[in-house]
């Protein structure tokens, strides 16, 4: 794998620093509540673990599948659920853990799902931002690192489903996905 790497773009360190800023972030935020945390498959899994172990309050997950890229690396801008939560969300103080968020489109969609699904709160987690991608505006309240616009792989990231255990961030060799 490594000689389709560019470079690392973020340390396994600088992840591992930043998931604990997240973690207290949030844990401050939350003081006195349980967050239900909501992992978006597959990429955020990796994620998804270390901000659990990073928060010191009791706390359940869930996950739900999306997909909106396909085998591209461009979203294709129709968000598909291929699995549902396996919990009711009613009343719960709901955050989506997202691994990395560019277009805005997908987490614009799974706002806007599990709003209707009545929580209690809905705020949003990720841990890479790429604002330069944006097609619509989506509030993030937790955000772990603001990247350029590169294609990132590592860390749960994947293209083609390989490169998911990497334990840095890196930018992946442009002839690795060409024009994909």
């Amino acid at each position: 794998m490594q000689q389709d790497i560019d470079r690392v773009l973020i340390t396994a360190k600088e992840i591992s620093e930043t998931v604990t800023r997240l973690g207290t972030e949030i844990s401050r935020d939350y003081a006195g509540r349980s967050p239900h945390l909501v992992g978006i498959l597959r990429g955020a899994v990796v994620f998804l673990s270390d901000l659990a172990r990073a928060i010191p309050l009791p706390l359940t997950m869930d996950f739900m599948g999306i997909s909106s890229y396909g085998a591209s690396r461009s979203s294709s801008g129709i968000v598909k659920i291929t699995q549902d939560l396996a919990e009711n969300i009613q009343g719960h103080d709901v955050i989506i853990v997202e691994d990395i968020v560019d277009t805005g489109l997908t987490m614009n969609y799974l706002k806007e799902l599990l709003e209707v699904r009545d929580p209690n709160s809905l705020a949003t987690c990720t841990l890479l931002n790429k604002p330069s991608r944006r097609k619509v505006p989506v509030t993030i309240e937790y955000v772990g690192i603001e990247i350029p616009d590169e294609f990132v792989v590592g860390y749960g990231l994947d293209f083609g489903e390989q490169y998911r255990n990497l334990r840095e961030i890196c930018v992946l060799k442009k002839e690795i996905y060409g024009d994909a």
